[in-house]
């Protein structure tokens, strides 16, 4: 429930404060006065776009700040722990418009973004005017005011039926892609077919092109690589002069005068690590010798293979790591045109059990749809028959359609005014009068069902009057019974069901013109009233008037 809100700044609103309370309560002035204004500013606090128009003229900034009182709600609890807003039973929303078009909006202190603040926003007030009349008469928007009327179980089946259809959609598309790529790009899938082939046949090993080069170069030097080998060891360790021996025996010498300078054991210790590394190199290079044979067969297997690697790299790439490059490269493409990418190899099979699931779902949507459309259909004919349409008959009504999103059949609301006339669609038959009563009829319906304990209404009693304006009344007063209602009325009526009263006016001077609120009492309600009873010109018999619709 809004329990209160300050507006500051905000067109020709300078600075007010309302606060509200359960039951009725209606905010009347003359026109132009700022009625409507306070409903924007409500809207845009709640989070509709804001625009730098709305700032008072001089002023840095429009500042608009509601203050509710929250009832246990496990959706909108969600919303707030999974946005790090604490969760309370009151909730604070701010929101700032600034010149530069920039608005800053918080939730409890928590800076918020303008989605999230919508989707709060929705939980705590339904503001209903002009526009919903206006929706009210595009028949493309009566399935989603429909399925506003189903429980949690029609939610969970819609849930379903639009999982399932999301699924369908995006593999359906991929299909009709593959099929559109293998006609348009047939060659071009002949071609990637051809070279994935070729290269597979290769086994292409990473570096390879490299390893067996080098060995192959190593064969085809296998003589100079052997007289280098030998010529090295014998100058090392050659039976007739050793190199090998003639410092070990350094060494040795070298050994017997560490203990007189240690330069001597400095010198002793390199001589000695020198020693033991040639010591080891003579010794690979003797074992590298026993084992070093030509042989002509291994360099006829790899002439054959780098014949088959320069053939492949000639065609696709550089080296070997380019062409498996290429080939990843290609891979892609490949799948993406014949739709080999998606898991599973017959698409067209999934798309047909995707199909199947799909109008299941559909037909289980369908029925409950229809049972809600007929419990709405009640529920609005008694609603009607107390604003004084009583023989009106209001039916939902369907027809195939195309799969989207919300199922395979079209809604339209069909209203009948008087009996023999049959059912026409609402959009041709309802006049201002019987739109406002037939929307009032929809809104007092579903204001048992949504969760909403704060409805605002904005001038819906447009074009009725007398016993209609009466019913219309009654109506908006018992909506408020389940929670709170704020209304935007002329109509006496209206105004005097209410249980608090606000007048908004104008007052204007050289430099400005400002709106300014007060909650008006007892006699400032008569006189409110009878002056709409009698015009400008009070008369006694108006303000008895005024006094008795306030007593009623």
């Amino acid at each position: 429930m809004l329990l209160s809100i300050s507006i500051k700044n905000f067109a020709i609103i300078e600075e007010i404060s309302l606060n509200f309370d359960n039951g009725m309560t209606v905010l009347t002035g003359e026109t132009g006065a700022g009625k409507s204004i306070i409903i924007d500013a409500m809207n845009m606090m709640l989070g509709a776009r804001a625009s730098t128009e709305v700032i008072r003229h001089g002023t840095a900034k429009a500042e608009i700040q509601g203050f509710f009182s929250l009832a246990p709600n496990p959706v909108l609890e969600q919303i707030l722990v999974d946005n790090g807003i604490d969760v309370s039973d009151e909730l604070i929303i701010r929101r700032e418009i600034f010149a530069n078009g920039r608005s800053i909006s918080r939730i409890n202190g928590q800076m918020v973004n303008l989605t999230t603040l919508k989707s709060i926003g929705q939980f705590l007030v339904d503001i209903h005017g002009q526009h919903d009349q206006e929706e009210l008469m595009r028949p493309q928007r009566h399935i989603s005011l429909l399925d506003s009327f189903g429980d949690d179980e029609f939610v969970a089946i819609k849930r379903h039926y639009q999982t399932t259809f999301d699924q369908y959609r995006r593999l359906r598309q991929r299909v009709l892609a593959k099929q559109k790529n293998e006609a348009e790009h047939q060659a071009r899938i002949e071609m990637l077919e051809f070279q994935l082939a070729e290269i597979e046949a290769a086994d292409l090993q990473k570096g390879e092109d490299e390893s067996l080069q080098q060995e192959r170069e190593k064969l085809l030097n296998h003589k100079q690589i052997a007289d280098t080998l030998t010529s090295s060891y014998h100058l090392l360790d050659d039976e007739e002069f050793s190199s090998l021996s003639n410092i070990r025996s350094a060494m040795n010498d070298l050994m017997t005068l560490e203990d007189y300078d240690a330069a001597y054991k400095e010198m002793s210790a390199h001589l000695s690590e020198a020693y033991y590394v040639l010591e080891d190199v003579s010794r690979r290079l003797a074992d590298t010798l026993d084992g070093l044979d030509f042989d002509g067969e291994r360099l006829m297997v790899i002439e054959a293979r780098l014949d088959v690697i320069n053939s492949i790299t000639r065609k696709y790439g550089g080296t070997v790591a380019d062409v498996l490059a290429y080939f990843d490269s290609i891979s892609k493409e490949y799948n993406h045109l014949t739709g080999n990418d998606l898991a599973g190899d017959d698409l067209e099979g999934q798309l047909k059990v995707l199909e199947k699931e799909l109008r299941t779902a559909a037909i289980a949507l369908s029925q409950k749809r229809h049972a809600i459309a007929e419990s709405l259909a009640q529920e609005i004919k008694q609603e009607l028959a107390d604003l004084y349409m009583e023989k009106a008959d209001f039916q939902v009504q369907f027809s195939k359609g195309k799969f989207n999103r919300d199922g395979h059949e079209l809604v339209e609301f069909y209203i009948s005014t008087n009996p023999g006339e049959g059912f026409k669609p609402l959009v041709k038959v309802a006049s201002g009068g019987e739109l406002s009563r037939l929307m009032l009829a929809i809104k007092s319906a579903f204001s048992r069902k949504e969760d909403k304990t704060s409805i605002v209404f904005d001038e819906v009693d447009t074009g009725v009057s007398g016993r209609v304006a009466q019913a219309i009344a009654q109506k908006i007063y018992k909506i408020g019974q389940h929670g709170q209602v704020l209304a935007i009325s002329h109509l006496p009526q209206v105004i005097a069901i209410a249980d608090d009263q606000f007048f908004i006016e104008k007052r204007s001077s050289e430099s400005s013109t400002v709106s300014v609120v007060r909650l008006l009492t007892e006699e400032e309600r008569v006189e409110e009233i009878a002056k709409m009873l009698a015009g400008h010109d009070v008369t006694e018999a108006a303000r008895i008037q005024a006094r008795e619709l306030l007593k009623k």
